[in-house]
């Protein structure tokens, strides 16, 4: 990788972990539901008009928008607003690639490695960790923390979707499929939030919005998602996905550290202790357990 898409890629990676950030200052004047409704809108809009649309079925564009766009930040947008906090978020929302390779199983016959079993127990443990955390009356929230892994779920089972999509004959540009995929969550999201926050109160944060909550709209939308993918698919393009994808680890790194740097956010020890066996289960299922071979040098 050139040094050029070697800072792109790094550039993506603080642009994703500042997204939580962005979604908690966000939802401070705008219901969950609602603010993700309008981002889905404004990555849609006005850029269908200059994106040409996938040659995808329906039934697998669908699938991919209700649950990598609908159901994942349903979930996410809803857990930070419920309490948790924005850098536990970006790590517990990595359990997505644990829950796509047990999903990868089913659906593809894909086998097992060591290496992934031993990530997956690893994390788990990091989890219940976690989760013991919460039901101690620590400040993460139990229903927030479900809602995370929830998303992370949803994110999982997008990405069955995106792997179907993929293996089409004519397989569709990333670009293609981000911007026409995004109309499929935006009435979904607005029902919901009709149903769930009533109309006084979706008028009230639309009548109402500050200019932080139209930054964090721009941030989520433009950066977030269209700049964001936009470098990372390029990026996948041009290079094996080896290369590319194990830098997604550090997202919760940059949302951590971000975190606690802009919000005050702290972890107590246990947390500290669940945080890193998640990250560590992560990295065992990218790197594996490797060990360098010492040869003893005969005298």
């Amino acid at each position: 990788m050139t040094r050029k898409d070697g800072l792109l890629a790094l550039l993506v990676v603080v642009v994703w972990g500042l997204n939580f950030v962005v979604i908690k200052v966000g939802l401070h004047n705008m219901p969950p539901l609602l603010l993700a409704g309008l981002r889905f809108l404004l990555v849609a809009f006005p850029a269908l008009f200059f994106v040409a649309r996938p040659k995808v079925p329906l039934r697998l564009l669908l699938g991919y928008g209700l649950t990598i766009s609908f159901g994942q930040f349903a979930f996410l947008f809803s857990a930070i607003k419920f309490g948790m906090p924005a850098g536990l978020a970006s790590l517990v929302l990595q359990a997505q690639a644990f829950f796509t390779i047990l999903l990868g199983a089913f659906a593809f016959g894909e086998r097992l490695q060591g290496k992934q079993l031993a990530g997956i127990t690893l994390a788990v443990f990091g989890v219940l960790v976690l989760i013991e955390s919460s039901l101690n009356g620590q400040h993460v929230a139990v229903l927030g923390f479900m809602l995370t892994l929830a998303a992370a779920l949803s994110w999982a089972c997008g990405n069955i979707f995106n792997k179907k999509i993929m293996q089409l004959e004519n397989r569709p540009a990333v670009m293609s499929l981000v911007v026409w995929s995004a109309l499929i969550p935006i009435v979904p999201f607005l029902l919901a939030s009709l149903i769930f926050d009533g109309p006084a109160a979706i008028v009230q944060s639309l009548v109402a919005i500050d200019m932080t909550t139209i930054l964090s709209l721009i941030y989520l939308a433009f950066i977030a998602t269209i700049v964001g993918y936009g470098i990372w698919g390029s990026l996948l393009g041009r290079y094996e996905t080896w290369r590319v994808a194990p830098l997604s680890l550090l997202v919760p790194v940059v949302g951590l550290a971000s975190a606690a740097l802009l919000l005050g956010e702290t972890l107590n020890l246990l947390q500290l202790v669940g945080a890193t066996l998640i990250m560590a289960g992560l990295y065992i299922n990218v790197f594996g357990l490797r060990f360098r071979r010492v040869k003893a040098v005969r005298g």
